[in-house]
């Protein structure tokens, strides 16, 4: 009795050794792959903060403020559809909800789904449009521009906006932004704005436009690489862990082996003395 649970013992051992270790190259595939993508991503990254930096210069020169009036704020959320990153969706999602609760009237644009899986029980009401299929491939200005173009079809009206995204720091770090974001009405009615010739509707109404579409694909681009750096350490820990898991798995699964041998090299000796004795 004491051999058979010995023997299920060590069987039980063995499995879950062979399958901490396939979790073990599961999550250093993923830590290269994560590599070789943030290496790319920091590339761009550098390409796409000219058009960031330059919309909110505009809006600090003309000294742009936000629009008078109970229209209610617009926050725009930028995530993804992909998990296994660290905190990157967790912490725009408890922003949101501190920004919900704060202000019931507001109405949240979700880029990328781990965001929306995070309001969706409490906050449904207050999600107005959700972009999915988000982080599988880089994105491009194109990508930010159809977003923009919903964002302005769908006639969300706000007198307070901004933009919500992960600000890359370092390879190990990345900090929670906000960018203000406003409407055509609070450009049109800012006080710097005649410095600047020939600005009327026919001129302000693109640019708005473009500028949105800027301020997200920057805001994409800045993301997108502190998710794959964030995944990239992350994947990093989780094969450290896995290795030291390994590491007393084996240990465990030698002593109990040890165990049962000893065990039946007890029970041989002293079946063959028995025998021995009766003799």
């Amino acid at each position: 009795s004491q051999q058979v649970r010995g023997m299920a013992t060590l069987k039980m051992i063995s499995i879950r050794l062979k399958s901490v270790k396939n979790i073990q190259k599961i999550t250093q595939s993923m830590k290269m792959v994560s590599a070789a993508k943030y290496t790319k991503a920091e590339r761009e990254l550098k390409l796409a903060r000219p058009y960031g930096i330059g919309a909110q210069e505009f809006y600090k020169k003309a000294e742009v403020k936000d629009e008078e009036g109970e229209k209610g704020q617009l926050i725009i959320a930028v995530s993804s559809d992909r998990g296994l990153c660290g905190a990157v969706h967790s912490s725009i999602g408890r922003i949101v909800k501190t920004d919900i609760a704060a202000n019931p009237n507001t109405k949240v644009v979700i880029v990328g789904d781990k965001v929306r899986n995070i309001l969706q029980r409490l906050y449904a009401k207050n999600i107005a449009m959700v972009v999915t299929e988000v982080g599988r491939k880089p994105a491009v200005f194109g990508d930010a521009a159809l977003v923009a173009q919903s964002i302005i079809n769908s006639g969300i009206e706000f007198s307070k906006g901004k933009i919500l995204f992960n600000a890359f720091r370092t390879v190990v770090s990345f900090r929670t932004t906000e960018m203000p974001l406003y409407s055509q009405n609070a450009v049109a009615n800012a006080s710097k704005l005649p410095v600047y010739d020939s600005l009327d509707s026919d001129v302000i109404q693109p640019y708005t436009e473009f500028s949105l579409a800027s301020l997200l694909f920057y805001s994409m681009k800045e993301n997108a690489t502190s998710e794959q750096s964030s995944r990239m350490t992350a994947m990093d820990n989780a094969s450290k862990n896995a290795g030291e898991m390994i590491d007393k798995l084996t240990m465990t699964f030698n002593r109990t082996r040890q165990a049962v041998i000893t065990r039946e090299l007890i029970e041989i000796i002293s079946g063959a003395a028995a025998l021995e004795t009766k003799n």
